[in-house]
């Protein structure tokens, strides 16, 4: 019996990985173009290594992928001076993310490093920076309004607590802006903000900007600029959405801004083109596209532990295209999306938001009938203008022929006022639904 025990105890160390077994070390056999080959290095897709460099500093890197029987890294330290031959060893800690009330009102990169200058980070907890897999059933479903203070959104496109939205548009129409005032107006117990591949400048200045004067103080805020590697943009939005996660674990109420995920996607695109991957629709390979729900899925309600993580992702329409794929792979897994109008944007409404494309799953769920009412008297009177604007603009329609056409042009510019708001201002949900149904009530 125990010769049997002792055998069995054997077969089961042959079979279990094990960090520090010399077996498990291995040797850097080529750089190029970013990605590190590694012989004798037997670890999953995802685990952190340390490669000793030639000076004895240790750089930090990460497994993307095989080639043969060479495991593939991607460094995270760019300048660092690696040589062939160097030693590579396992990091378990590098899939773990520091998490605790100490992270609240500070600025940490992708890796959790202090950027504000404040000191070393005092948390003592950890998280999975992949999240925690958990059984689908103890998701719980979205039934609470969420007031994100602006009139349009409250009103017509109504979001609940722990729903997941899309801000979609292109470029320099005010996805920023808006993901700042509705920061300034959300009922939450932590913000969790993922800056990923912005510019540098744009980083300052949505801290000094949007999350001024008290709200810094509930704050969590992870920043990679666009010029760091793909990998550090990809792991920058895994750490705000495994801090969102511990903050939800404990029962608070977490809004999770990412900006943006079409910048998330790209990283994982010259990820995946460089190991190999064959491009599918517009040059993205399906690791790309594929990484948009493994992120989103994580944020939502816990009926566990009662707290919930709301998420606004924003995405850029590349060239104002909303079927790009990114767009329309996002617009398919979130519980609702928001498309900013280049065209309301160039007439000086902000926000620019295009009604019509623009919608949210949760809002019959959160609201009462008489608000669903007059927000589809409002979609009425936008969608009888929108689909007659060339008649109505060339004097090509004749007053008379349909009613609700009619009351959509002498109405048009009251649909459009009700629209305007300025950035810096907050509209409750009260009051926003409130408005709606005495301007569009039946």
């Amino acid at each position: 019996m125990i010769s049997a025990a002792l055998a069995h105890a054997e077969k089961l160390l042959d079979h279990t990985v094990l960090p520090d077994t010399p077996r498990h070390v291995g040797r850097l056999v080529s750089h190029d173009a970013g990605m590190l080959e590694v012989t004798g290095f037997n670890r999953p897709i995802g685990t952190g290594a340390k490669l000793i460099c030639g000076d004895g500093t240790a750089a930090r890197a990460e497994v993307v992928g095989f080639r043969g029987n060479k495991a593939v890294l991607v460094p995270l330290d760019v300048d660092a001076p690696l040589e062939n031959g160097v030693r590579v060893e396992p990091d378990s800690a590098a899939n773990q993310v520091q998490v605790g009330e100490g992270l609240i009102g500070r600025i940490i990169d992708a890796m959790g490093q202090p950027l504000d200058r404040k000191g070393p980070i005092l948390a003592q907890g950890h998280w999975p920076i992949n999240g925690v897999r958990g059984n689908v059933l103890d998701r719980g479903r979205v039934t609470e309004r969420f007031d994100l203070g602006v009139r349009a959104v409250n009103a017509l496109l109504t979001a609940g607590r722990g729903q997941r939205i899309a801000i979609i548009a292109g470029s320099g129409v005010g996805k920023s802006v808006l993901m700042g005032q509705m920061i300034a107006g959300a009922e939450a117990d932590i913000v969790v903000v993922g800056l990923i591949g912005e510019r540098g400048r744009e980083v300052t200045d949505f801290i000094e900007t949007k999350l001024a004067g008290g709200m810094m103080r509930k704050s969590v805020v992870v920043a990679v600029p666009a010029d760091h590697p793909p990998v550090l943009r990809l792991r920058a939005a895994a750490r705000a959405t495994a801090i969102a996660e511990y903050f939800r674990a404990r029962g608070k109420q977490v809004l999770l801004l990412i900006d943006s995920l079409t910048r998330c996607a790209h990283a994982q695109r010259e990820i995946g083109l460089s190991l190999g991957e064959p491009p599918a629709m517009k040059g993205y390979p399906p690791s790309a596209l594929a990484l948009i729900p493994r992120l989103a899925e994580r944020a939502g309600v816990d009926s566990r532990s009662g707290g919930s993580i709301t998420a606004l992702y924003t995405v850029l329409a590349d060239g104002d295209d909303t079927d790009d794929p990114i767009v329309d792979a996002a617009r398919a897994i979130v519980d609702g999306h928001i498309v900013l109008s280049r065209h309301l944007s160039e007439q000086s409404i902000f926000p620019a938001i295009d009604i019509g494309k623009s919608l949210s799953r949760v809002m019959a769920d959160v609201t009462d009938e008489e608000h669903m009412r007059a927000a589809a008297m409002y979609r009425a009177l936008w969608a009888a203008y929108e689909e007659n604007r060339d008649l109505i603009l060339m004097g090509a329609y004749r007053p008379g022929n349909d009613p609700l056409i009619d009351e959509a042009v002498a109405r048009r510019n009251q649909v459009l006022d009700f629209l305007r708001q300025s950035a810096k201002s907050q509209i409750d949900i009260d009051a926003s639904i409130a408005a709606l149904q005495a301007e569009f009530g039946a």
